[in-house]
């Protein structure tokens, strides 16, 4: 058998290696259009900061190791420029020489990633301007910045490797701005989680601009402008392009086979084009969302590398492994934070019409009065009925990527909100707390499902009328620090000896730092005849994040 594979890195290597290791006997090639066949895609920003010094260890195989532990054919600066599927053959050109010619195969795998969208403003092209997608890339960037001397640099777009992007370059000492067209950081999250990752990146001293839309560039004796829709222009001398990727589908689309809704490479659930001698693995494919049902495309090297070990068993012993998909857990270091996501956000489970409730909470990492804890905030999303869990967002510091972990694994086995609760984890006071954040989700989440905890959130404070009752159950002292417009303040361990000044007639919308205090309250008050009694989800930390970002503050009429 002779088994070709378009394109390495995540997807490409690890179908080839997967394949020699099933089939010691069988001829297997790979074309790689760049210069390096395995590399370290995520760690590019971190060798631009001066993080990863050794640029060696950028990469996890050359072309010629790979050939000697897997005798595997490896072509690189060798482009595939055409499949013909029914004589099954693909053509190529090497880019040294200019040498075109053909290869037959038995099976076809493309695993030809995605490309950086290059929008054509005016003067795009302009010196100094760049994207990040590769090894040569990030040399190019690496090496402008060195023999430019640069000092400002603009960032533009606001996901996950613009973010690396802006950290990086601002800890070798450069001025950054990030100009992102959306009115959040972090498109795949929810806005409370990314208001709390702007607060952080604002703090850095980074110039944050939201809702705001480049319109080209142009470059003088200064440097370069770039100029915005309103009118305006920020000044730079480097800029990254990180606006996003599309599927690269040019080969399969010109070959005939077929493209997805997504307008991703269309494959079914063993990771097979429409043409049964062709797979295709990586950021070009399209799969069903296990979560919403719909067609996606995700640009993450966890599924492509799943991928190629499931397409090379199904190529070899015939289809015998299905593709489940993918949920979309992601993380990302945002300077000292940790931010990450599982699943489907409550915004777009909303565009899907996906029946949903969300809770938000705060938790320390570990014990606190271990020394060191800091505070993460949780946001779940969870099914009305039976509590599924469909989606998980982490924002904090340490340990907050484990706890995205755990939670990734229930959402990605149909888990519930009750598998939290069980969640049995290792405990000392330097790693948790005897109920960890994630069993503090479950309780909470499992307390709504009850109807034990009704809740509110940040931007719900329009249902609060003028005669309704706004109650800021914190501490004085907390409460002279900073409150929410037209709050009354009666502290929670004040409300049993005071609940005679609370109107039973009314409806109570109550709130305190992080909402532990405000459920309590909420029971207290349920439990002696208060009916009408909501508790703000998340608190005030995140009614404050949210409102700062938002630029919304509640306009409650005098009670």
């Amino acid at each position: 058998m002779k088994y070709i594979i378009v394109g390495a890195v995540a997807g490409g290597a690890s179908t080839a290696a997967r394949l020699r290791r099933m089939d010691e006997h069988a001829e297997i090639v790979i074309f790689e259009k760049g210069e390096y066949i395995s590399y370290a895609n995520c760690g590019l920003p971190y060798y631009i900061g001066d993080v990863i010094k050794d640029r060696n260890k950028l990469f996890v195989q050359t072309a010629t190791a790979f050939n000697k532990r897997f005798n595997i054919d490896v072509r690189v600066m060798t482009e595939v420029t055409a499949i013909n599927p029914a004589a099954k053959t693909i053509s190529a050109r090497n880019q040294l020489t200019g040498a075109v010619y053909e290869e037959s195969y038995d099976k076809l795998v493309l695993s030809p990633g995605a490309e950086p969208l290059r929008p054509p403003l005016p003067g795009i092209n302009s010196e100094g301007i760049f994207t990040l997608r590769n090894v040569n890339d990030t040399d190019y960037i690496k090496n402008y910045i060195q023999q430019s001397e640069a000092t400002k640099a603009v960032i533009i777009g606001a996901g996950f490797i613009g973010l690396e992007m802006a950290e990086n370059l601002h800890d070798i000492g450069l001025e950054v701005s990030i100009i992102e067209m959306g009115n959040q950081v972090m498109a795949p999250v929810d806005l409370p989680i990314a208001a709390m990752v702007q607060q952080h990146i604002r703090s850095k001293g980074v110039n944050l601009l939201l809702n705001t839309t480049v319109s080209g560039f142009e470059r003088d004796d200064n440097g370069l402008k770039v100029l915005l829709k309103d009118g305006t222009s920020v000044d730079a001398d480097i800029v990254i392009l990180s606006i996003g990727v599309k599927p690269d589908t040019k080969l399969a689309l010109n070959a005939g086979l077929k493209i997805g809704e997504a307008r991703g490479i269309h494959v079914n659930e063993y990771l097979q084009t429409s043409d049964p001698d062709i797979y295709a693995v990586g950021d070009a494919i399209e799969f069903t969302n296990p979560i919403t049902g719909k067609a996606m495309i995700t640009y993450l090297a966890g599924p492509a590398n799943k991928q190629g070990r499931i397409c090379a068993n199904n190529i070899v012993l015939g289809n015998v492994q299905k593709y489940n998909g993918s949920i979309n857990t992601a993380i990302v270091k945002v300077f000292d934070m940790t931010v990450g996501t599982a699943g489907t956000a409550s915004k777009h489970l909303k565009l899907a019409n996906i029946k949903h409730i969300v809770s938000t909470t705060h938790n320390g990492s570990h014990a606190g009065y271990y020394p060191g804890s800091q505070q993460m905030t949780i946001q779940v999303a969870f099914s009305p009925e039976g509590g599924q869990l469909l989606s998980a967002q982490v924002a904090g510091y340490e340990g907050a990527d484990k706890r995205l972990d755990i939670l990734a694994s229930v959402i990605k086995r149909n888990g519930s909100i009750y598998d939290l609760i069980e969640f049995e984890h290792a405990y000392a006071p330097p790693y948790s707390s005897a109920k960890d954040p994630v069993n503090m989700v479950g309780f909470v989440a499992e307390n709504i499902l009850m109807k034990r905890l009704s809740v509110f959130y940040w931007d719900e404070f329009d249902k609060i009328k003028a005669d309704d009752l706004l109650l800021d159950v914190r501490t004085k002292e907390e409460f002279l620090s900073g409150n929410i417009n037209n709050a009354i303040n009666i502290p929670v361990d004040e409300i049993r000896s005071r609940l005679n000044e609370i109107p039973k007639d009314k409806n109570i919308f109550i709130y305190c730092e992080a909402g532990l205090r405000g459920y309590l309250a909420q029971r207290i008050l349920k439990q002696n005849g208060f009916n009408n009694v909501l508790n703000l989800s998340g608190g005030y930390k995140l009614w404050k994040a949210c409102t700062s970002e938002t630029q919304l503050t509640p306009t409650l009429q005098t009670v």
